[in-house]
């Protein structure tokens, strides 16, 4: 993204950025000094003079709360009804209450406003840290953070310079898992239902899409591919719309409730899933394994992600002057039964490999359920 990161605030303010610009440092350092964290003689000197010139005014109360702790940990997510953010929080809350903390959850709605406006209070330390998992990184997201008087740990993609800790997984990837999968079952014309791309997951996934077919030689018809929401109502609209002008042999949608939603308007159609079209979702959660017939879904870690965002933030707030750390956690695919059984003859020569960039996938049997999880 086309980031102005030296910006003044909208009213005019200095900003730390402003700081760091008139200083010659990174905005980590600025932070640092700012914070009163510290840093090299020479950085608090440039710091504190730059600070001085650009009328820099920090946080006084934030300043004189600094030492105290409050015992509570903040998470941020845009809805905590989506099974995702359960698994998140569910991990979290463990982390959290090993360290006798409490966690407080916030609903944002996926809402910048929203989101921005927890970031300011933080000011307050009514928290001692907080994790959050937007959908869009916006400049405002990232100035309030790096001037955050408590910690904060994002779960989501975030540009490669964004002094913050950041615990990320490659939709990308996981996108290709399934795309492999339903090329090597036999289909070929594979639909996509898409969440709204001015989001990170949704921008993504989208590209991970079209790149997955590249890589097989097939095509992008856009007659295939719809956008709609990340939620079941929507995902339910989109694949309708989809299905009236398009004839997809396979389907792959954004997140789980979008697929239950497909999967319901299939067989409202009175398609067979998965003998006329294969259906794959993404996240994994446990939605996928209550719907019938039980999806394939990508997984992108989302427990994993959220204990592993946890223990930084715990390590942050131990040592403030920690470097930012940047955790991955790989996607995996969950194989059910929504994608196996039954598919079309595949027409023409099967399809090419795709390139090797990544080591060769392995595939585990798991026989409680009979899922099986494909892993790059």
């Amino acid at each position: 993204m086309g980031r102005k990161r030296l910006q003044p605030a909208a009213d005019g303010r200095p900003t730390v950025h402003t700081v760091a610009a008139r200083a010659g440092v990174s905005i980590a350092s600025a932070s640092r000094v700012l914070n009163g964290v510290g840093g090299s003689a020479e950085t608090v000197r440039r710091v504190r003079e730059a600070a001085a010139e650009v009328g820099y005014v920090p946080n006084a109360i934030a300043r004189s709360l600094q030492a105290q702790r409050t015992g509570l940990v903040a998470l941020a997510v845009a809805d905590i009804g989506n099974p995702v953010y359960v698994a998140m929080m569910r991990a979290i809350e463990a982390v959290v209450a090993s360290s006798g903390r409490q966690l407080l959850v916030h609903a944002t709605g996926g809402e910048i406003d929203s989101e921005t406006d927890l970031l300011r209070r933080l000011a307050n330390r009514y928290v001692d840290g907080m994790i959050m998992s937007p959908i869009r990184i916006t400049d405002r997201h990232l100035d309030a953070i790096v001037v955050s008087p408590v910690p904060v740990v994002v779960v989501g993609q975030l540009p490669d310079d964004a002094p913050v800790d950041n615990v990320r997984t490659d939709s990308r990837a996981g996108v290709a898992l399934a795309v492999d999968h339903l090329v090597a079952a036999g289909r070929q014309r594979i639909g996509f239902v898409n969440g709204p791309l001015d989001t990170v997951p949704g921008a993504a996934r989208d590209a991970g899409f079209r790149a997955a077919l590249a890589s097989h030689g097939i095509p992008v018809d856009e007659r295939l591919i719809e956008v709609g929401d990340f939620q079941y109502a929507a995902g339910r609209e989109a694949a309708t719309r989809l299905f009236a002008r398009a004839e997809p042999d396979a389907l792959l949608c954004a997140n789980d409730l979008i697929a239950v939603g497909a999967l319901h308007a299939l067989l409202t159609a009175g398609r067979r899933v998965p003998e006329d079209v294969a259906l794959v979702g993404m996240d994994d959660t446990e939605l996928a394994q209550m719907a019938f017939p039980q999806l394939s879904s990508v997984s992108l870690g989302s427990a994993d992600r959220g204990r592993r965002a946890a223990e930084l933030l715990l390590e942050r707030v131990a040592d403030p002057s920690l470097p930012p750390r940047r955790e991955h956690v790989a996607p995996s695919l969950a194989v059910r039964a929504s994608s196996t059984v039954g598919g079309p003859a595949r027409s023409g020569p099967p399809p090419a490999p795709r390139p090797a960039t990544a080591p060769a996938s392995r595939l585990s049997t798991a026989p409680a359920d009979g899922t099986l999880e494909v892993t790059p």
